[in-house]
């Protein structure tokens, strides 16, 4: 299982570090201003839905049952669900573009109803939408594709692909003179880069003999077993969703600058929850479903004690540094071009909110894992919207003296809820969570948290003392030098409390208990 996890977060690591780039290339050619904001709108509509309907939800429904198929009836079982679930999928989306193309308008008033009041903010969304909604489609098929891999142990292309659209982005954007605005260059790549990851991971579905084709769709057993667990996955799903609906929405009604103030602090949030995040959950869901399979109750819960300890320790360096050092990594990374000082300040102080929360996401879909692996998806439905209903109330309460700061503080405290009510229902249902040595494990890594925190904050206070004002990329040197403390301290650390033998056990180099 390491070596997956292994695998699927280094490439997304490469996809983040090419995300990177392409926010830095966004931040100097749009900046924050309307064209930004009416992009950044045109991006979030489809990719909210791609969220609700396709990674999800989907993967939640579909990688369990496609697992236990391919266990159960072989490649040739599996393959036929999958390609049924393919056409489905497709008049369901086929319906959904026609209807987001002809009520564009309606669409974009919905998520952003503050841009009504500037025309120019607001057409400039609609037509930018009409350019990027079809890539829902594009992407959904990708993630059906994808899943059907994972559930193969084929994890490479699925997680390289998002690395298409940082590609696609840039490419359009370095060409961003030959469009009417920078805004459509970089709608352009968003589309033309869904039809380049639906290629990659099609190629590779072929050459592993598990490429998809249409066929009828039928309500046989494991169909309907799937759509009874995605009904309520997409249901939870849309919970979170509709948090960060809730962000875009009252962000139209801030001061123009809060929605690219989001953006860019949650680009550098996002960056442990899909290198970490994702990727253990990605992989932790079908070894669950297949030790689960196999009665195998202790196995999966060691997988899933190793996959929380991994998790944590991968994220605690995102964390400190998002608490600890924020403004300096707002101005080192993206303080050029049209992106200003002030810019990186609001970004700023958006990351240290979205910081307090970092750990709850990171780690939330190995709490989630042990119920999609036993086909249960209606728990964590209720566990994801009763914290979203907290999550958006404290937003309205939060926003009139915090903005968009108030917007990322509520956003983490309903990740702490959430992963709280997992625990508390996974107890209640008598689902093992983790293993004896967990807890104290967990308790060391709050100690080594704490470590680097306070080595990233001496190290900042000392470079501000040595570098000179005037020096050239004095912020960049600054960063790097930090960096450089923080992960001494965070090696040093991670050996002296925890040791070779916890170290072995996160990279799947002692054996999990055999199956009573």
């Amino acid at each position: 299982m390491f070596r997956n996890i292994l695998s699927v977060g280094g490439l997304t690591l490469l996809s983040r570090l090419a995300g990177f780039i392409r926010d830095v290339v966004m931040a100097a050619v749009l900046g924050a201003g309307p064209v930004a904001d009416a992009f950044l709108v045109a991006f979030r509509l489809p990719n909210h839905f791609r969220a609700i309907f396709a990674e999800g939800a989907f993967n939640a429904a579909f990688v369990p049952t496609y697992a236990r198929l391919r266990e159960q009836q072989g490649v040739a079982g599996a393959r036929a669900f999958a390609d049924e679930i393919l056409t489905a999928m497709m008049l369901v989306h086929g319906l959904l573009l026609a209807l987001a193309l002809g009520f564009t308008p309606q669409f974009v008033g919905l998520l952003a109803p503050g841009l009504a009041d500037d025309p120019q903010r607001f057409d400039l969304a609609v037509a930018l939408t009409r350019i990027t909604f079809p890539y829902l489609a594009l992407i959904s098929v990708v993630t059906l594709v994808s899943g059907a891999l994972n559930a193969s142990d084929r994890f490479a292309m699925a997680a390289a692909s998002p690395i298409l659209l940082n590609i696609c982005m840039v490419g359009m954007l370095s060409c961003a003179a030959l469009f009417p605005t920078a805004g459509h260059a970089a709608a352009w790549g968003v589309l033309v880069s869904g039809v380049a990851q639906l290629f990659a991971v099609g190629v590779d579905a072929e050459r592993h003999g598990i490429g998809l084709r249409f066929s009828r769709p039928k309500l046989d057993p494991g169909t309907r077993q799937f759509l009874k667990a995605l009904g309520p996955a997409v249901i939870g799903s849309a919970g979170v969703q509709i948090a960060l609906f809730a962000d875009t929405i009252i962000a139209t009604f801030l001061p123009t600058g809060a929605l690219s103030a989001l953006y860019y602090a949650d680009r550098i949030n996002q960056l442990p929850i899909g290198v970490v995040g994702i990727a253990v959950g990605t992989v932790l869901l079908p070894e669950m479903a297949r030790r689960l399979a196999a009665k195998d109750d202790a196995g999966a819960a060691h997988a899933q004690a190793r996959a929380v300890e991994l998790a944590s320790l991968l994220a605690i360096p995102f964390v400190a540094a998002a608490l600890v050092v924020p403004d300096l990594t707002m101005r080192a990374l993206f303080a050029r071009g049209a992106f200003t000082a002030a810019d990186a300040a609001d970004a700023a102080a958006t990351l240290r909110a979205y910081g307090v929360g970092l750990l709850a996401f990171v780690v939330v879909r190995a709490f989630i894992a042990p119920f999609h692996a036993r086909g249960d998806t209606r728990t964590p439905m209720i566990a994801s919207l009763s914290a979203v209903g907290l999550n958006v109330a404290l937003k309205f309460a939060l926003m009139g003296s915090l903005a968009q700061v108030g917007l990322a503080l509520a956003t983490a405290v309903g990740g702490w809820i959430n992963v709280s009510l997992l625990l508390l229902f996974a107890r209640r249902r008598g689902y093992p969570i983790g293993d004896p040595v967990l807890g104290g494990h967990l308790a060391r890594l709050c100690v080594v948290l704490l470590l680097v925190a306070a080595s990233l904050y001496g190290a900042q206070a000392a470079a501000q003392g040595v570098l000179p004002a005037d020096m050239p990329a004095r912020e960049e040197v600054m960063l790097a030098l930090v960096v450089v403390a923080g992960a001494a301290v965070y090696a040093g650390s991670v050996v002296v409390l925890l040791g070779r033998r916890f170290l072995a056990g996160v990279m799947g180099r002692t054996a999990p208990p055999r199956p009573v």
